[in-house]
């Protein structure tokens, strides 16, 4: 049967380009919910504490991190989450126990000079939290670990007429797992430094011009 004679073929060849524009007009739509939002180091901090001597609890944090939100509105398990730490700006608020941490012994900063975490695995975990798997990678090993995240607020007009909006992110890991192993026991018993770390990171993120919107 020739194609003038059969009107399905003639009413599908016509439908062909409208379905096509729907399609790339849907998958448009759908990218277009994806926002990239900028880690703002200057409002951010990734903080961290430990017991030492088996007493109390020794605080510091990071002063350089950067790092980038992808996120996905309307299904946030979609969403991604990549930051970088610089391993030499860890600052205790002790000059001497700061070098000895970037050593060999702990961090190992000059040869590991970055600390990063690329996500993996984001699911709701109660009202306005996240659970967010990802890997942690810190002195040449990677380790999947796991952050409860509460957040993101929502966005906010900052006075420089930026968009803003603010997560917190903590968890608990162990330090030996990357291989910070380094330590001291007590004659008393116990060891100078504990394994179990508590962190916490604060970042205030800064909305970025989506790719889909420069594009048109």
């Amino acid at each position: 049967m020739s194609s003038t004679s059969n009107p399905f073929r003639l009413t599908l060849s016509a439908a062909l380009p409208v379905l096509a524009f729907v399609c790339v007009a849907g998958a448009g739509a759908a990218f277009a919910e994806t926002q990239t939002w900028e880690l703002d180091p200057a409002h951010s901090a990734a903080s961290f504490s430990v017991r030492h001597l088996m007493v109390s609890q020794v605080r510091g944090h990071f002063e350089n991190m950067t790092g980038t939100v992808e996120l996905d509105e309307k299904n946030p398990a979609e969403s991604t989450i990549e930051i970088s730490i610089d391993a030499a700006s860890i600052n205790t608020r002790n000059d001497k126990r700061d070098e000895h941490l970037r050593s060999a012994d702990f961090f190992d900063a000059a040869k590991h000079p970055k600390i990063t975490f690329k996500s993996t695995r984001i699911a709701r975990a109660g009202k306005g939290k996240f659970k967010v798997t990802g890997d942690l990678s810190m002195r040449g090993t990677t380790k999947a670990v796991t952050l409860v995240v509460t957040g993101p607020t929502k966005p906010t007009k900052s006075p420089f007429g930026q968009t803003v909006r603010g997560v917190t992110a903590t968890g608990t890991l162990d330090r030996k797992d990357w291989g910070l192993t380094w330590n001291k026991g007590l004659e008393a018993g116990g060891v100078l430094v504990g394994d179990e770390v508590e962190l916490q990171i604060d970042a205030e993120l800064v909305a970025k011009a989506s790719t889909t919107a420069s594009a048109e």
